[in-house]
């Protein structure tokens, strides 16, 4: 299993090709693709590459799905016996990125459609207890 740790939106993030996450805004239009540099982190089968800060040449390429908004969070604020009280709520703006690969120096470890091609392939046939039984 191939994956990978970024940055982004001053969070740290685990991706995987394939799959999709909601991260910070991103001043990207939907359906376009973006690129992240700062990858801290690359896992492929047993090797690990760690970077110092950064993992130099390694990238992560995304499709920008569609830009939405977080859940309420409501901010009450109140001071006892002064009849004070502040009652706001935020929602905050997110973007959600497909990934869509992961690249180490300009080859690509791992993308999505070798991932669902994984996913997909059909389990060798096996013999049922019913058939070895009968024999």
């Amino acid at each position: 299993m191939t994956y990978a740790i970024i940055e982004t939106g001053g969070k740290q993030l685990r991706v995987e090709p394939g799959r999709f996450y909601d991260i910070e805004l991103l001043h990207v239009e939907a359906n376009e693709n973006y690129t992240i540099d700062k990858v801290l982190l690359v896992r492929q089968e047993n090797e690990i590459s760690v970077g110092q800060p950064y993992v130099e040449g390694a990238t992560v390429e995304g499709t920008v799905m569609e830009h939405r908004r977080g859940r309420k969070i409501i901010v009450y604020k109140m001071q006892p016996k002064k009849k004070t009280r502040k009652k706001r709520g935020h929602r905050q703006e997110i973007t959600r990125l497909m990934i869509n690969s992961i690249s180490m120096n300009g080859s690509v470890l791992a993308s999505a459609t070798v991932e669902m091609e994984k996913t997909t392939e059909a389990p060798a046939e096996t013999e049922t207890p019913a058939e070895t039984a009968s024999e």
